[in-house]
């Protein structure tokens, strides 16, 4: 039986990524020390990987993760007070497949969308 999906992402910098999920998102961080080249954060019962890639081009970072939330306008509000931009394509809009979403990039453009059902 399936219990739970954890992405991996890539990150050029742990410490800007760090910041950005910790800071910005409200992110708590889990093994901090022991995993240089290895981040792991969790924030209401989801969990995010992300893993050391020097070499990525953001340009071409075709990382994505769906984060399925409660009160998305709350979330989008609580976002924008914190400064984070919100993708230039992905407002908050009500979708033809039945889904109110938005969406930001990371510092390294991984692009997270977030989605509550409208029904």
């Amino acid at each position: 039986m399936f219990k739970s999906v954890v992405p991996k992402l890539p990150m050029r910098d742990k410490a800007v990524t760090q910041a950005f999920y910790a800071d910005q998102l409200g992110f708590s961080v889990l093994g901090v020390d022991g995993f240089p080249l290895y981040l792991m954060v969790a924030k209401d019962g989801i969990e995010m990987h992300f893993f050391l890639s020097k070499d990525l081009d953001p340009k071409q970072n075709d990382g994505q993760v769906y984060i399925r939330v409660v009160d998305i306008v709350g979330v989008y509000k609580s976002l924008i007070n914190a400064g984070v931009a919100i993708h230039p394509n992905g407002q908050l809009t009500i979708k033809p497949w039945g889904q109110y979403e938005f969406s930001i990039l990371d510092p390294d453009n991984n692009l997270l969308t977030f989605g509550e059902s409208i029904e």
